[in-house]
């Protein structure tokens, strides 16, 4: 048998395993070490219960970011923001507890079951959820199904933009053209029919929009700077990196570090964040997200537009009598 077969035989036999332990490694090891790390809770109420209680949150080191607040309605108006996952109110009667199902129904698993475990044997601990997760979606889980797709869906865009030779201005509309469309077809889905997201419409799609386009212009614009090895490299980004790291089944404080801040830096992991925050809290919180989104999008289309460029420049000559196409529109 020839060498060079041989050694493209040996390369597969070696690279499958690699490529799966890679991505069970992406995959599992967030999902088997989820735990609190730095979790944003409020703590309201008068001293020195609260001072307790704080304490009591504190004693697991690194698990909790406390802030306090002088009464419900402050933690409360803090939960319907984003500032923290949920609160426990220190009243006369015991302590009462506000979640919101919406912003991870992990995690407010997670909190009503430690203040109940933490609570006077006997002891009832009202619970609240501020900001409940839809009726049709009560666990989250087609909000966390909807990222995959949409990496799927940006990493196609940049690829196929990219094989059909699309370059410059005609291919960063095409990218903003077909990301604009599946944020409507999306929304059209989980918002119209399955009823799994509840916000406006149009800001919803908008998210949805802005998170393939910063997917896809990162895809494309490596293929311009580097060529196909750069739809892989982009693919690794954000379906195998982006999607696992996002935390979006759970929570960003709930994978390993320096995991969940990772996936907030990278578009599906943002995205995600972005589309919670329009879907249920009328967009609180959501400004990092899309500055996040952004900063993906604008290089990537930079990227593909110089890249455009440069290759019409780049070309031979045109024959005589031959009419070269104009840049912007090649």
């Amino acid at each position: 048998m020839p060498a060079a077969p041989n050694r493209r035989a040996v390369a597969v036999i070696l690279l499958v395993p690699l490529i799966v332990s890679l991505a069970l490694w992406a995959f599992s090891w967030p999902a088997a070490r989820i735990a609190p790390r730095g979790l944003p809770v409020g703590v309201a109420g008068a001293a020195p219960a609260a001072d307790q209680l704080q304490e009591r949150f504190e004693q697991r080191e690194g698990a909790f970011e406390i802030h306090r607040y002088d009464d419900a309605a402050a933690a409360r108006e803090a939960v319907e923001d984003r500032v923290v996952y949920g609160a426990v109110v220190v009243t006369p009667q015991g302590p009462r507890l506000l979640t919101a199902s919406a912003a991870g129904p992990v995690v407010a698993q997670l909190l009503t079951e430690a203040v109940k475990g933490a609570a006077p044997a006997g002891t009832s601990v009202p619970v609240t959820d501020v900001v409940a997760a839809p009726q049709a979606d009560p666990r989250g889980a087609a909000l966390g199904a909807s990222i995959l797709p949409l990496a799927l869906a940006g990493v196609a865009a940049g690829a196929l933009a990219t094989f059909t030779g699309l370059r410059g201005f005609r291919a960063a509309l095409t990218l903003v053209g077909a990301s604009a469309l599946v944020g409507v077809a999306a929304t059209a889905i989980a918002h119209g029919w399955l009823g799994v997201l509840t916000g406006a419409p149009w800001t919803e799609a908008g998210a949805i929009g802005l998170t393939v386009l910063a997917m896809a212009s990162a895809v494309a614009g490596l293929a311009a700077l580097l060529g196909t090895k750069g739809i892989g490299l982009g693919a690794l980004l954000m379906v195998l990196l982006g999607n696992s790291f996002s935390g979006v089944t759970s929570a960003p404080e709930l994978l390993p570090e320096p995991v969940g801040m990772i996936g907030q830096w990278l578009p599906p992991g943002a995205g995600g964040s972005l589309l919670r925050s329009v879907a249920f809290f009328d967009g609180a919180a959501a400004s990092g997200a899309v500055l996040t989104l952004a900063a993906w999008a604008a290089p990537g289309l930079a990227a593909v537009l110089i890249g455009g460029r440069r290759k019409t420049a780049d070309a031979p000559a045109a024959l005589p009598g031959h009419r070269p196409e104009p840049a912007l529109t090649s």
